[in-house]
């Protein structure tokens, strides 16, 4: 079992520029970070929602990370950490007590190939029955699984993971990414003439920027021309459906089963629910936030909240919601 000390947590959060008081003392143990109902005394919780705090009262933890106006609700065994965002303090602190963390042990597998065209830098961990085909470079630190295909036509930079049954062709893959099991980047899109059914050949390719992460069984198409790109610090989730040539920004945040079809231009810190479905060739702006199940087929400007098929705006939508069950 991982202990972490408070000295750990203390340490983390302020190196993320969180302020943080409490009176626990920096030799203080923990043993894991729990929900407020399953902690146990040696146990850290957190309150992020209000909806919680009855449960907060009757929680065992040891350590709260929590608000100031609601250290009153604590038991008085359990010792307020006091911060102003508990809940991005509480994903920081994750990964104190994470010990799953896939780092390249540096060896090459000898079930694995390399193809002799390629370049693979220090410190790579190819494990069991991947290949790495031609023209393709894999940098410092690199952690690939077992029966993964990378290449042709692929960089990979410092600190990626790939998991196992990862597909990437066609594509740049930027530092610190995590790529999940059974994702597929860089493939031929869906493009062909409607009348004739004349397949459209891809000559483009797919960047993923920085510290992103793509979830299982996701597919990302290269551009027919250019590059289909995904912003810097992006979290898409299993079973997304990414088309050729569309740019997303960055933080985006995509739930599972979302699909977008090709050429839709996406801004930045894009937060889009499950299920839903963006047609092609639209522009979305920064900062809009799209609801499950969501039909997009319009244009969205800047900060808008939409929902419904088609999308609008979310109020209109709720009002339209209210009246039809009224109606009925």
């Amino acid at each position: 079992m991982k202990q972490i000390k408070y000295l750990e947590i203390e340490k983390i959060l302020e190196a993320n520029s969180l302020n943080v008081q409490s009176d626990i003392s920096r030799e203080e143990i923990f043993f894991n970070i729990k929900t407020i109902s399953n902690s146990s005394n040696n146990d850290l919780t957190f309150l992020a929602n209000q909806k919680y705090l009855n449960e907060l009262k009757k929680t065992k933890a040891k350590a709260c990370l929590i608000e100031n106006k609601f250290t009153k609700f604590l038991p008085d065994q359990c010792i307020p950490i006091i911060v102003k965002d508990p809940y991005l303090a509480f994903a920081l602190i994750t990964n104190l007590f994470n010990d799953q963390n896939l780092i390249s042990n540096g060896v090459i597998s000898k079930n694995s190939y390399v193809n002799s065209k390629s370049v693979i830098e220090k410190n790579v961990q190819i494990n069991p029955f991947s290949t790495i085909y031609e023209n393709t470079t894999v940098s410092e630190n690199v952690y690939i699984g077992s029966n993964s295909s990378i290449g042709p036509n692929v960089i990979i930079k410092d600190n990626v993971v790939i998991h196992d049954n990862v597909s990437i062709t066609n594509a740049i893959i930027m530092e610190n990414c995590l790529i999940k099991s059974g994702a597929r980047i860089g493939g031929t899109g869906f493009g062909f003439e409607m009348k004739t059914k004349q397949k459209i050949q891809h000559s483009g390719d797919v960047i993923i920027g920085k510290n992103s992460s793509i979830g299982s069984n996701t597919t990302i198409d290269r551009a027919v021309f250019d590059s289909t790109i995904l912003g810097e610090f992006s979290n898409i989730d299993n079973l997304v459906q990414i088309a050729h040539n569309v740019t997303i920004g960055n933080h985006a945040v995509i739930a599972a089963q979302v699909g977008i079809a090709g050429s839709t231009i996406i801004g930045n810190n894009i937060k889009i629910g499950g299920q839903a479905g963006i047609s092609g060739h639209l522009i979305i702006g920064d900062n809009v936030s799209i609801a499950a199940k969501s039909g997009v087929t319009k244009n969205i400007s800047d900060n808008k909240i939409v929902a419904g098929f088609p999308a609008k705006d979310i109020n209109l939508w709720k009002k339209e919601v209210i009246r039809n069950s009224i109606n009925k």
